[in-house]
């Protein structure tokens, strides 16, 4: 596969309820989350369309996985995960296990899709490790889900940890990442800059108490925070506070959609 290993290459929402969310992300962001592609595998999974200027459809952001009675009676929850991208599954998951970390979901493979497993770092952040399968015909295809500055495509990884440096330690040695930079918070410490390939994708900080959730948050690209906000208000989410400028002039503000998944926003203010 094109991206280097460490790449973010898959963000999947898990919900309760697969048509509410389509219409809630479709009016917020944009979005098509379409039908069922995997009825015959015994699951509701959708794929996450970006849609361009004229509504046609122009590539995927991801997928939405609907939540069964079973798996919400294992514990499963509402929420947002990304895929990191690692030339060994096995191997990645008996390294993360053998520093504290969990699995959640045991490596499995999916055909036409590749190998993955769900886990958990020794902190509790939980996130896919991924070996895709790339089509036949393109064995150098480029997972663009990712991206520093589109609408519509997740734009920034963030991780909220009870322990910001062991938490980069974990992170640098499994996935390659750096961390270099940061931005001063006063009592909440230093927002740290994380890297990958020398891309900025994201931050660590540390938990604090009033922070209404630990592990990763993404930040979906919009092309209108005011908008998108507004949007999230009449959608039936709950949004956490106003917009907040960030360097480069952008805004962002974290939200809960209607049924509990915890997301971010950032995008330009047009008005």
């Amino acid at each position: 596969m094109g991206n280097p290993v460490g790449s973010f290459i898959w963000y999947e929402l898990m919900t309760g309820d697969a048509d509410a969310a389509a219409a809630f992300y479709g009016t917020v962001v944009g979005w098509k989350i379409g039908a069922n592609v995997m009825p015959d595998a015994g699951m509701d999974y959708r794929m996450i369309e970006r849609i361009d200027g004229g509504g046609a459809g122009c590539g995927y952001s991801g997928g939405v996985l609907a939540l069964t009675d079973e798996m919400i009676g294992g514990g499963a929850k509402p929420g947002w995960l990304g895929y990191i991208h690692v030339p060994d599954v096995d191997a990645e998951v008996a390294a993360i296990v053998a520093e504290g970390g969990a699995v959640h979901m045991p490596a499995t493979t999916m055909d036409g899709v590749g190998r993955m497993a769900m886990v958990a770092d020794p902190l509790g952040g939980a996130f896919y490790l991924m070996t895709p399968q790339p089509p036949e015909d393109d064995p150098d295809a480029t997972s663009d889900v990712f991206t520093v500055d589109k609408p519509q495509t997740i734009r920034w990884n963030e991780l909220v940890t009870p322990d910001d440096d062991a938490a980069v330690a974990f992170y640098t040695k499994h996935f390659g990442w750096t961390q270099e930079g940061a931005m001063p918070m006063g009592e909440l410490g230093d927002y740290r800059f994380i890297q990958n390939e020398g891309i900025g994708i994201g931050a660590v900080m540390k938990k604090a108490d009033f922070m209404p959730v630990s592990g990763w948050a993404y930040y979906i690209g919009v092309d209108d925070i005011d908008r998108a906000l507004a949007a999230v208000n009449n959608g039936g989410g709950k949004a956490m506070g106003d917009p907040r400028q960030i360097p480069g002039g952008e805004y962002t503000v974290h939200a809960f959609d209607p049924q509990g998944a915890y997301f971010g926003l950032v995008g330009p203010r047009a008005g």
